[in-house]
């Protein structure tokens, strides 16, 4: 966005409304590879609220400071330690809240069809900052933009503090409390006796770790919506292994909704989620034109809360996440059918079980090491955030939000987030961020396309 659209009001420091329970928190096995990431920065835009901006304004800063007692890691700082363990000290130095004026762009310039505005970027602080230096910046940022008639709130947080999960409870939390809640639904655990507690020390180089993956090579970025409609279709393509081109919607639909079709948390059923992956892995598989012998790789991150046993906290706080690859040779994924590669996609999401979370914690401890974000070979696709998080429930009192958006952090090509459809009926967008020439033959793959839509916007 040039200058000249945005006009910064004011930046400011929110504190939280009361003293911290919490002191410290020390990085798990999970946090501490995040720390080579940028800051998360997801945010709603949502119509104009039916009050002035400027009101708007102090009721966010008021109920931001509240929700920031409930989440007191947030406004602390990273310290390290001699030994080189780092910790969270939950000191009350504050958050960043920025408020922006954009007098010429409408919510329509932001939902435009076609690639992603670049204009979309500004609406969050933290530019391509690394979650290490929450050493010395706040770990999170709330910037509120005005539109000509809408508004953007976008929040910026340190991937080393929180996962997805943690990041979106945040989020609803904030928004739950601006509505005006007297009391939150969902408390955060800042329990930190878990299997990712470990001694093992991560060593930094002086100043810091530097990103794992190029920021300056040309990227396009396009949203892809799947109506609910559209995946059962993929879902049932991949599980039958068929081809559904001379089937009606209705006859698809009838038989995914037969008694025998068992839940998508069946470990035996290949799952709604996992068949728009293996779809997705196979175009820009072809879009990108590999030599058939040259190994492609769909790497998935999964929660791990529900995986452990005894299990997490749903609402614990943090990264409580691990990688899971997947690897093909380009010449026989695109050779089978949708079936074989979602099914590649279903067996290693069911077999991360306890057992190899704890596997995984302790390969990690053997050999401490930061998270392998980028496309190094050409050949990568990763797969990040989730079409579970409750991302349109973040009513901050007038509207539910139009749509996600997401800022310039952690993108690369082959890096793809999934947010669920504003329908929150089983639909999903995809923001996939791919080399030029990659895009434009993900655009022309009628295997893929035959299921994208336009987003609905309903009022």
């Amino acid at each position: 966005m040039p200058s000249s659209l945005a006009n910064l009001v004011s930046n400011c420091m929110i504190f939280p409304d009361k003293k911290p329970h919490v002191e410290t928190l020390k990085l798990s096995v999970s946090d501490i590879p995040m720390l080579s990431c940028h800051y998360i920065q997801k945010g709603v835009l949502l119509t104009a609220p039916p009050f002035s901006f400027d009101d708007l304004v102090v009721f966010l800063q008021q109920s931001l400071s509240t929700t920031l007692s409930y989440f007191p890691p947030l406004a602390g700082r990273l310290i390290t330690e001699p030994e080189g363990h780092v910790h969270i000290d939950c000191n009350d130095a504050g958050i960043d809240f920025l408020v922006v004026k954009s007098p010429t762009l409408s919510v329509s310039d932001i939902l435009c069809p076609g690639d992603v505005p670049d204009c979309v970027k500004e609406f969050f602080t933290f530019d391509k900052t690394l979650s290490y230096s929450g050493h010395f910046k706040p770990l999170a940022a709330v910037q509120v933009t005005e539109l000509v008639d809408g508004v953007f709130i976008g929040c910026s947080v340190n991937h080393a503090v929180t996962d997805g999960t943690s990041f979106w409870h945040f989020f609803n939390t904030f928004a739950e409390i601006t509505k005006g809640a007297s009391k939150i639904s969902k408390t955060p655990d800042f329990c930190r006796e878990t299997v990712f507690n470990s001694q093992a020390v991560l060593k930094f180089p002086p100043g810091g770790p530097t990103v794992t993956f190029s920021g300056d090579e040309p990227l396009r970025e396009r949203i892809f919506h799947f109506s609910r409609e559209a995946i059962l279709k993929l879902k049932y393509r991949a599980n039958c292994g068929c081809l559904l081109t001379k089937q009606t919607n209705s006859e698809v639909l009838g038989k995914l909704s037969n008694d025998n079709w068992k839940s998508a948390s069946s470990n035996t059923e290949i799952s709604s989620f996992q068949s728009l992956c293996a779809q997705l892995w196979r175009s820009v598989t072809r879009a990108r034109k590999l030599e058939p012998i040259k190994t492609t790789t769909f790497r998935m991150a999964v929660n791990c809360r529900h995986r452990l046993d005894p299990k997490l906290n749903p609402y614990y706080f943090g990264n409580a996440i691990q990688s899971i690859p997947n690897y093909a040779p380009a010449g026989e994924l695109l050779a089978k059918d949708l079936s074989w590669s979602a099914n590649l996609l279903h067996k290693s999401v069911v077999a991360h079980d306890n057992e190899t979370v704890r596997h995984g914690v302790e390969d990690w401890e053997r050999q401490p090491r930061l998270f392998p974000l980028g496309n190094a070979d050409g050949g990568s696709i990763t797969m990040g955030s989730s079409p579970r998080f409750p991302m349109f429930n973040n009513d901050f009192g007038w509207c539910k939000p139009l749509a996600v958006r997401s800022g310039r952090a952690n993108k690369f090509d082959g890096k793809i987030s999934a947010f669920p459809g504003r329908e929150e009926n089983g639909s999903v967008d995809l923001e996939v961020v791919l080399a030029p020439e990659t895009m434009a033959g993900l655009e022309n793959d009628a295997e893929i396309m035959q299921y994208v839509s336009e987003m609905e916007l309903v009022n």
